[in-house]
């Protein structure tokens, strides 16, 4: 395999619903509330179900790399139940190779609740399930050794078993790659990112706010200084100032592309990150692996989901 992805299984489950629904059940719209299973479950019952799809960050990326005629794979931990069932067959819909024996778990698969109102907002209930209880045993070293880079997000990371899975990925690995995920990680696992970062990883990827917080830096210049110190791949999104790619004393730039119609910027780093790792394994510069992010980002901001 090209790439291997591993990050949080999470089934997004898409309804479209009214305001009432949302003042009813104590719902601020455009927002994500993290839920537990019985609310979920009060959530769902008497709602019917428009589509469902295999998310996550890491998952949507692999998924972009797919379309894009890489071989890859993804390992995330789902139950045997019915959501579990439809993500490993949204997975292969797409033609990427599930690397994960399904099995009985104590806790059901992760799924997020994406409500729709009729004037296209997306209203965000997401209960993690068995998605975070990732552990060593759910990865198989064979299979990181088999691909080229292996894909890692900062959202999966957590202390216990999670770390351990990462430690084991990460020494199994050719290369390593890993996005920050969101400024609250950052802020969380601080230490341990910066650990990752300068002494483990091989490619990062981060917006300017998440890299900021990391190395806490004064101005932009400090991010540049770091990457060329530490020598990894560092890119980073800046949002309307487009994207940068530090590699040893190369500094590379992007423009963001212009005039777009922004209808949902779900996805805009994780098919930013696919692009990118697109050029990269295909022997792309680095300028044109930036250019491909750009690309792939611009188009799935201009339509809702994470899925082109």
């Amino acid at each position: 395999m090209k790439i291997l992805g591993i990050g949080n299984a999470i089934v997004d489950v898409i309804c479209k619903i009214d305001d009432n629904f949302l003042n009813a059940n104590g719902l601020i719209k455009s927002t994500m509330k993290l839920v537990d299973e019985n609310e979920f479950n009060k959530l769902i019952q008497n709602l019917k179900i428009e589509k469902t799809v295999s998310g996550g960050s890491v998952a949507n990326s692999i998924v972009g790399l797919s379309q894009l005629g890489n071989e890859v794979g993804f390992i995330g931990k789902v139950n045997d139940d019915d959501f579990g069932k439809k993500y490993l067959e949204g997975l292969e819909k797409e033609k990427v190779k599930y690397c994960y024996d399904i099995k009985q778990e104590k806790v059901p698969t992760g799924t997020c609740l994406i409500l729709i109102t009729p004037d296209s907002e997306r209203t965000m209930c997401t209960f993690l399930g068995t998605a975070g209880k990732i552990n060593e045993k759910d990865i198989d070293e064979k299979i990181v050794k088999q691909s080229e880079i292996t894909f890692l997000e900062g959202y999966l990371w957590d202390k216990g078993d999670p770390q351990k899975a990462f430690n084991k990925a990460i020494s199994n690995s050719s290369k390593s790659a890993m996005s920050l995920s969101d400024l609250f990680c950052v802020e969380r696992h601080k230490t341990y990112f910066l650990d990752l970062v300068q002494n483990k990883l091989n490619i990062i990827f981060a917006n300017e706010q998440e890299i900021t917080a990391l190395i806490e830096a004064k101005n932009f210049k400090d991010i540049i200084s770091f990457a060329k110190e530490i020598k990894k791949l560092i890119v980073v999104t800046r949002g309307e100032n487009g994207a940068i790619a530090i590699k040893d004393d190369q500094v590379v730039e992007c423009d963001a592309e212009k005039n777009l119609k922004i209808v949902d910027l779900t996805g805009a780093g994780d098919l930013f990150a696919a692009g990118f790792l697109h050029g990269y394994v295909n022997n792309l510069s680095l300028k044109d692996s930036l250019k491909k992010g750009t690309d792939l980002s611009s188009k799935i901001i201009q339509q809702v989901g994470a899925r082109l």
